[in-house]
């Protein structure tokens, strides 16, 4: 029953082998792309922890730090759609092991900053060699599962955003701590250097395993294959194939607009999670670290519930908008008891739960309309547009931050954000985009 299907197999038999074929895919494919994606969000979280440290060797002010940090997303929103088109071109194995082999790299040469200027001119490199990663993946996905599957695949993958946060905050303060002075480099240079180069790594690794289609897939029967393709075929009616529909569909502009306020929710925890926790009056780095791996650490539960209960009801719409409602009101929270750590912490953790715990169920829905050349220029759109709220929500914070000297003004903005966001998904999503799980 491994390897194929019986002539006259029941139908609980064929349930079972297909069952075990997508679990054969799903081990094959979802954690090594996991690993990546932990990577991914080191370099996210690390300038954060970098911050506590580095601002003050290079004189940045907290309205330069978060231009600084801003400016990644420059260069992840001018390529981030040609890398997705390239991707659907060349094929996943090829492109993803370029975007991680160059972004490690440029990544790694954080250490060598010197001034603002550098700071400025490498984080929009790292951005523009990052761009297409995660769009990448997602258009990835579609050409493995069906939709009624993609919220959970969605939500496994994703937790390496949670898994990164639990694992990065410790990890950047233990080598901040403990390796700060060696071989004359500080703690901030070698959080840099130690957590680039494996992610160069990685993409060799990536290079040498991930298969970019069903049919190329030599570890998959020829039974096997031909289920996994079929489930997808069978699905691949009244999508958008070009590009150019992408961009006339009203769907990719609103889905755009939604995504932007929630990664404006989703930034503001990355880049100031650590200078939150600092404000309730917490000083040691390695003490951050540990505290800001419980909001992910929940999110990442959260994340995995909610991907696994919207694909069980077929239901998108009430699944995402109150998950984004509930991130609104963690921030309004967090800026609330911005001065006492316990309260923080579970604000923090409200927040981190709704603004993360969305993203798998948002990522079924532009595949539910687009397809071929329009899923891989549209999602790459949706994301790159998205991802200008990492350029307005850090520097938002920051500039909040210099005029004020507390970072609640920008917090109550980001909740506000997430609030709308959460409104246009629960009263502005058309019906043919939400409900389209449950016609398949």
């Amino acid at each position: 029953m491994s390897g194929s299907i019986p002539l006259a197999a029941s139908p609980e038999a064929a349930a079972a082998f297909e069952e075990n074929a997508y679990r054969k895919a799903v081990w094959r494919i979802v954690p090594l792309l996991i690993v990546c994606f932990i990577f991914a969000y080191f370099d996210r979280v690390n300038i954060s922890f970098a911050k506590l440290q580095m601002q003050g060797d290079l004189g940045l002010s907290n309205a330069a730090y978060g231009f600084g940090a801003s400016i990644f997303f420059v260069g992840y929103f001018i390529f981030e759609i040609p890398s997705n088109l390239i991707l659907s071109r060349v094929g996943a194995r090829v492109w993803i092991a370029r975007i991680m082999i160059s972004w490690g790299i440029a990544s790694a040469a954080m250490m060598f900053v010197t001034s603002e200027t550098w700071f400025y001119v490498l984080r929009f490199v790292i951005g523009a060699t990052e761009a297409g990663f995660l769009p990448g993946i997602i258009l990835y996905f579609t050409y493995w599962f069906p939709a009624k599957r993609r919220a959970r695949i969605n939500a496994l993958f994703m937790t390496s955003i949670s898994i990164s946060g639990v694992i990065g905050g410790p990890l950047s303060g233990f080598i901040m701590t403990r390796f700060a002075g060696l071989g004359g480099l500080a703690g901030w240079q070698w959080l840099f250097l130690l957590e680039g180069l494996p992610t160069a790594l990685l993409g060799l690794l990536v290079l040498a395993i991930l298969d970019d289609r069903i049919a190329s897939a030599k570890w998959l029967s020829a039974e096997e294959k031909a289920v996994l393709q079929t489930n997808l075929d069978r699905e691949d009616h009244g999508t958008s194939h070009k590009f150019i529909d992408a961009m006339r569909q009203p769907g990719t502009l609103l889905l755009s607009l939604i995504y932007l306020f929630m990664l404006m929710g989703l930034y503001g925890l990355t880049f100031w999670m650590p200078q939150l926790i600092k404000n309730t009056g917490i000083t040691s780095p390695m003490t951050i670290g540990l505290l800001t791996a419980i909001p992910y650490a929940a999110a990442g539960i959260g994340m995995v519930a909610l991907g696994k209960s919207s694909d069980r009801h077929g239901e998108r719409r009430w699944h995402l908008g109150l998950a984004v409602g509930v991130g609104g009101i963690g921030y309004m929270l967090s800026a609330y008891f911005a001065h006492d750590t316990t309260l923080a912490m579970i604000s923090l953790v409200i927040a981190a739960v709704g603004a993360i715990g969305c993203l798998p169920v948002f990522w079924t829905l532009p595949p539910a309309f687009l397809s071929g050349t329009a899923a891989a220029g549209g999602i790459a759109l949706i994301n790159s547009i998205g991802n200008l709220g990492g350029i307005i929500s850090p520097y938002l914070v920051g500039k909040v931050v210099d005029i004020t000297g507390v970072p609640s003004g920008g917090l109550y903005a980001i909740a506000a954000v997430l609030i709308l966001a959460a409104l246009l998904i629960l009263f502005g999503l058309p019906a043919r985009i939400a409900n389209r799980d449950r016609a398949l």
